[in-house]
């Protein structure tokens, strides 16, 4: 795969400014990585760089200057879309085809749950403000005093996340932050807990390397979970329902213990390296990772080319 897969580039028109450091940081990766070719016949997949909301104008330029988007219909095509930057016409027949049969690859959570297909998309994991390897390395050997870390970023709509926070906050056995993520106080506890949809969610990779074990808290089935076919998540994290309250959560986590807790813990610990962003990208970091989804999915969907009227 490293030797053969091959993605041409689509150049905008005009200078590309990213609206995070995370797509940023992928589209310089694989510009200048190996994967990028400039020869559209030896491409397996095409990238689409964008950051405005004219997709229309877009995709129909692409489609009168190469022959590639109309073979496929655009199911060989893949794009960045992290925040807004895709609201458009949702009936113009180019965007219609872009949502529908290309790979869109957004930023994890995702702020439009309804427009991810788990079964072409991809999520992307955020850049860590921090180092990660390096603060990986020197706390995941840390002595695990409690039970549970939580960071409440504060956020609380209808109220009902101040119930658990309050009841986890009175609790000795679990540490609750109201400030950033800190990856001292979450390497002393043996599991990492995170309500899914919120800011929080982006520190569940360092968690993982930190040896805390993710406990993802949601009412709902979570589809857009990182790596999806690469890492096995039932086996590194927990997925808890949120109506059950901190006994409901204590409970689980206690009977997590022994040998179970250490496998997970150290599957987890293997696993966040496809969670590291370098600069220079390395093996199996999320960059290559990205890029082995990305080959996995190159014959997700495919329409035979048609003689259009």
């Amino acid at each position: 795969m490293l030797n053969s897969f091959k993605i041409f580039i689509y150049q905008p028109n005009t200078a590309l400014a990213y609206n995070s450091n995370t797509q940023s940081l992928f589209y310089a990766s694989l510009q200048n990585s190996p994967f990028a070719t400039i020869n559209g016949e030896q491409a397996h997949l095409f990238f689409i760089p964008f950051s405005t909301s004219d997709l229309s104008r877009i995709i129909r330029d692409i489609r009168k200057k190469f022959s590639y988007w109309n073979r496929t219909l655009g199911a060989d095509h893949f794009y960045l879309s992290c925040g807004d930057n895709t609201t458009t016409t949702d009936s113009d027949r180019n965007v219609l085809e872009l949502r529908k049969n290309s790979i869109q690859i957004s930023c994890f959570p995702t702020s439009s749950y309804t427009k991810f297909i788990p079964h072409k998309d991809i999520t992307l994991p955020p850049l860590p403000t921090i180092a990660a390897d390096t603060i990986i390395n020197q706390l995941s050997n840390a002595n695990q005093s409690y039970l549970g870390y939580f960071r409440y970023d504060g956020e609380d709509k209808d109220g009902s996340h101040s119930i658990l926070v309050n009841q986890l906050a009175v609790d000795p056995d679990f540490l609750v932050d109201f400030e950033p993520f800190d990856e001292i106080r979450a390497s002393t506890s043996k599991f990492c807990l995170f309500e899914y949809g919120f800011s929080d969610m982006s520190r569940i990779g360092v968690a993982l390397g930190l040896g805390c074990v993710p406990v993802v808290i949601s009412d709902r089935l979570i589809k857009d979970l990182p790596f999806v076919d690469v890492v096995r998540w039932q086996e590194i994290a927990m997925f808890v329902r949120f109506g059950g309250g901190v006994d409901e959560v204590k409970h689980i986590l206690v009977r997590t213990s022994g040998e179970i807790y250490t496998r997970m813990r150290g599957m987890g610990m293997k696993a966040s390296k496809h969670f590291l962003w370098h600069v220079s990208p390395q093996p199996f970091d999320c960059f290559n990772t990205l890029i082995y989804q990305l080959w996995l999915r190159r014959h997700t969907i495919r329409y035979a080319l048609r003689t259009m009227e």
